[in-house]
């Protein structure tokens, strides 16, 4: 029987979307351009030797830097709610393949109805003709139990392509989940770096600072020796007021930089441990690039636009199906008696029903053809997204590739430069003590060399930073 209601619903299913002109509207097309250059500006290529193959625990030697990585990975609050949006789209997934099978449901009702005498079907009750002994009960009781079922008969893959939709974009979210923790890396370490940077720049202070006070003690004795006036003194004093000043700055920035780490690796304000000392001997190791094309293997955020774009393209498959008649099919079974005794006795108490739908849009095909132009819209925007991902991706590449060459250079001029000014330093306090330079002089030069080691301890971290973004850009981190 309900074999062949489907048959029959299925036949007059064609003949409805005939009748009802499944005519699509045209859709405005756009190609997927994925192609990259061959290879990157000034960069050696080796295809066989890149650093997205390296797991972060190789690539950062620090114990201290891992350290905090390895937290952060499982304390961190942002990347705890990704995983949990990950769930989310598993769980709709789970919705989408329950939509395609049949819901069948079991149920038990019970229920008394008395008709009063002189209502209509109390009166027809009355003049019934009932034999002795067999009369209808009064008030009359209703006991069932049965089951029954729903299905919609996926005849067009509408519901087949939501569950695939739903996958692809469960999927993408795991790419969204891997770009993230790229992220985090990234973030954790370049903070880290940073970090190094200030201890570095705050004991640089404190060096100078001991300098400009033996400077100052030598320009006192001067001026009471009538070498020197009282405004020497003054200036002298005023720069190791300034350096002083520089110091509490300087520790002010590293509380900051501290706890953004610790908010970072999901905990309250503490000491980051570290050492500081080792950071004017990091060299940054050279960066194997590789080829562009690796990119769309390797940068989760390209993968994650990829999988969207093909979760879009099935949505509209899905918009489609809303043109044709759907088919919904019901049906039940069980058992109903007015006395609980009765209720198992078959056939007599046996019910049962079986029902075909189909519906077909008629006057609301604006509305659809409506939601089947979004969707190819929002296909379109897709294709743009992956498009700019990959775009953006290579153009990061090239910066860092780029910013590692020029940073090698500065770093080597710099600390030429940091050793002259060094030089410079004691080469004017003995000219200032045998009266052969002004005292200006020696603050210039004092000033310039604190400038110079600043400078320099501000590249060696944008080194660094370069080689965990260079890192980041070719999508290592996340393995």
């Amino acid at each position: 029987m309900l074999k062949r209601i489907t048959y029959i619903c299925l036949g007059a299913a064609a003949i409805m979307a005939a009748a009802t002109g499944c005519k699509t509207p045209e859709l405005i097309q756009k190609d997927v351009n994925n192609a990259v250059p061959q290879s990157y500006p000034n960069a050696s290529q080796d295809s066989s030797n890149t650093v997205i193959s390296v797991d972060w625990k190789d690539y950062f030697a620090d114990p201290y830097l891992k350290a905090l990585i390895d937290t952060a990975l499982s304390n961190n609050q942002e990347l705890n709610i990704t995983l949990q949006e990950i769930q989310i789209a598993q769980n709709e997934v789970r919705v989408r393949k329950g939509e395609i099978l049949p819901s069948v449901n079991i149920g038990a009702a019970a229920g008394v109805d008395k008709v009063g005498r002189y209502t209509s079907q109390g009166a027809n009750d009355a003049n019934t003709d009932i034999k002795p002994g067999k009369e209808m009960p009064d008030p009359l009781q209703d006991y069932m139990l049965g089951a029954y079922a729903t299905w919609e008969v996926d005849t067009w893959h509408k519901l087949r392509n939501a569950k695939k939709a739903a996958m692809t974009r469960y999927l993408a979210s795991v790419e969204g989940k891997n770009f993230m923790v790229t992220n985090l890396v990234s973030e954790i370490a370049n903070s880290y770096y940073e970090l190094l940077a200030l201890d570095n720049e705050l004991a640089i202070v404190k060096q100078n600072i001991e300098i400009q006070n033996n400077a100052l003690e030598i320009v006192k004795y001067q001026k009471d020796a009538a070498r020197v006036t009282e405004l020497a003194v003054r200036r002298f004093q005023a720069q190791v007021l300034n350096t002083q000043s520089l110091q509490y700055g300087i520790q002010q920035d590293i509380i900051e930089v501290e706890n953004r780490i610790n908010f970072l690796v999901g905990r309250f304000p503490q000491r980051v441990e570290r050492n500081s000392n080792a950071f004017g001997d990091l060299i940054p190791e050279t960066i194997q690039a590789g080829i562009p094309s690796q990119l769309l293997a390797n940068r989760p955020d390209i993968k994650q636009a990829e999988l969207e774009l093909a979760a879009s393209k099935i949505d509209i498959s899905v918009a489609k199906a809303d043109f044709y008649p759907s088919l919904a099919i019901t049906a039940g079974l069980g058992f109903n008696a007015f006395n609980p005794s009765y209720i198992f006795t078959s056939p007599q108490s046996l019910i049962y029903s079986a029902a075909g739908e189909l519906v077909a849009p008629l006057v609301n095909r604006n509305a659809i053809k409506a939601k089947y132009l979004t969707a190819n819209a929002k296909q379109i925007q897709a294709i743009y997204d992956y498009e700019r991902t990959i775009l953006n991706a290579y153009i990061e590449v090239a910066n860092q590739l780029s910013n590692i060459q020029n940073l090698d250079q500065t770093y080597n001029l710099k600390s030429q430069e940091v050793q002259a000014l060094t030089s410079s330093v004691d080469i004017s306090n003995e000219l200032f003590k045998s009266a052969r330079a002004d005292y200006m002089e020696v603050l210039l030069t004092q000033r310039d060399a604190l400038e110079s080691k600043f400078e320099l301890i501000e590249t060696k971290m944008k080194q660094m930073n370069a080689k965990v973004n260079i890192y980041q850009a070719l999508g290592g981190g996340w393995k």
